[in-house]
C-alpha cells in the first residue's frame, strides 16, 4: 500500500526571513494558523475515514516550512494533538514536519522524538551560499549539512527540498546542489521548479527585468537530470513541482508552475531511456499500469516523438510499479 500524508498547513509566522520566492499565503491558500482543535478536526476526520491498514502507512504532516521556528507552546500543542493519533489503537505511523535548516538543534530533536515525529524535511533550496544570500534565505549550505547530519544521527528520516531556477542560479549551480544533496544522503527529496508569485521579491525582480527564467524545456531537462540522479542514489523523489492549488495558479506571475509538471519530467526521463536503448528493427517498451501514461509521454509526447521508429508500447502488469523495460532492459523510474 502506498504512503500517504494528512497535511496540516502552518503559516510561517515563526520564520525569521522573507525569502525572495516566498508568499506563504499563496502557497498554503490560507494565512490562518489552525488552532489545536482545528488541527484535531483534520486529523480525526482522516482517522475515521481511513482503514487501520491505510493508517499504518500514513503520517500526520505539519507543512509550511518553519515548524520548529513557530512559538514553542503552540508547536507543542499541535504535537500533543497529533501524538494521540499515533499512540492510539490502529493509529497513524508517525509525524512528518518541514522546517528551516537553521532551526534544528539537539534540544529540538529530543522534543520531536518525544512526540513520535518520524521524518524531518529541510528546505535546503540551494547548496550555493551566493544563491542563498541573493534569495534572502538567511542560512548557509553548512547549516543544511549540519542539520541533515544531526537529523540522521537522532534516527529521523531525512528529507531535503531543492528549488530549481532561483534568482542568481545557473544550470551548473543546480547540478552542484544536486550533488551536494546526494552527499547528504537523504531518504527523500522534493524538487520545486520556481514559480514567481505575486507579492514576492522575485516578482519585483522579474517585472523589472532583473530576473530571467530558464526556458521551460531547459528547466524540464534539468529537473529530469536531478530526478534521475536522486533515484540512482536511492533517494525517493516524493514531489516534483508545487501542488496544484488555486492559490498558486491564480497568483503565479511567471515560472514553472504546471499541474502536470511531474508527469512532464517523467516523460522526459523515459524518452531519454528509450532513445539510449533503441535497437535496429522492432523495439518493445513496457511499463506497469501505473507508468503506462508516462511511457506514452505527457499528451502522448513520446509516441509522437518516436512515431517514425518501430516501437511497440506495451502495458505489463508483471513489472514492478516503479520500473519500465526497453528491449528487455529494466530501469527504475522512481
Amino acid at each position: 500500500m502506498s504512503h500517504a500524508n494528512i497535511s496540516v498547513f502552518i503559516p510561517h509566522m515563526g520564520c525569521p526571513n522573507a525569502c525572495s520566492f516566498c508568499n506563504q499565503r499563496t502557497i498554503s491558500s490560507t494565512a490562518h494558523a489552525p488552532s489545536p482543535d482545528e488541527a484535531e478536526d483534520i486529523i480525526r476526520g482522516a482517522y475515521e475515514y481511513m482503514s487501520p491498514e491505510k493508517r499504518r502507512n500514513t503520517e500526520i504532516a505539519f507543512f509550511g516550512g518553519s515548524f520548529t521556528a513557530i512559538d514553542r507552546e503552540y508547536m507543542i500543542s499541535l504535537l500533543e494533538v497529533a501524538d494521540r493519533y499515533i499512540t492510539c489503537e490502529n493509529g497513524f505511523c508517525g509525524i512528518r514536519i518541514s522546517t528551516r535548516p537553521d532551526c534544528i538543534d539537539e534540544e529540538i530533536l529530543m522534543l520531536l522524538k518525544k512526540y513520535h515525529v518520524t521524518a524531518i524535511e529541510l528546505g535546503a533550496q540551494s547548496m550555493n551560499d551566493r544563491v542563498l544570500a541573493m534569495n534572502m534565505r538567511g542560512h548557509t549550505a553548512d547549516d543544511v549539512r549540519r542539520s541533515a547530519a544531526m537529523i540522521k544521527l537522532y534516527g529521523f528520516e531525512l528529507g531535503l527540498q531543492m528549488m530549481v531556477g532561483l534568482y542568481g542560479s545557473s544550470p551548473d549551480d543546480e547540478l552542484y546542489t544536486m550533488n551536494e544533496i546526494v552527499r547528504c544522503a537523504p531518504a527523500t527529496a522534493r524538487i520545486y521548479p520556481v514559480a514567481v508569485l505575486e507579492r514576492t521579491k522575485l516578482a519585483e525582480l522579474y517585472k523589472e527585468g532583473k530576473y530571467k527564467l530558464y526556458p521551460f524545456d531547459e528547466c524540464v531537462k534539468l529537473c529530469a537530470e536531478i530526478y534521475s540522479t536522486f533515484v540512482k542514489n536511492n533517494i525517493r523523489v516524493i514531489r516534483m513541482g508545487l501542488h496544484a492549488e488555486d492559490g498558486v495558479e491564480q497568483n503565479a506571475v511567471a515560472g514553472f508552475y504546471h499541474p502536470a509538471f511531474g508527469e512532464i519530467v517523467r516523460s522526459e526521463i523515459i524518452r531519454r531511456l528509450i532513445e539510449e536503448n533503441l535497437a535496429e528493427g522492432e523495439n518493445i517498451c513496457k511499463a506497469p499500469p501505473r507508468l503506462t501514461s508516462s511511457l506514452s509521454g505527457y499528451k502522448k509526447s513520446n509516441r509522437i516523438y518516436f512515431a517514425d521508429r518501430n516501437i511497440k508500447f506495451v502495458t505489463d502488469s508483471e513489472l514492478p510499479e516503479n520500473v519500465i523495460s526497453v528491449n528487455g532492459k529494466t530501469f527504475k523510474i522512481y
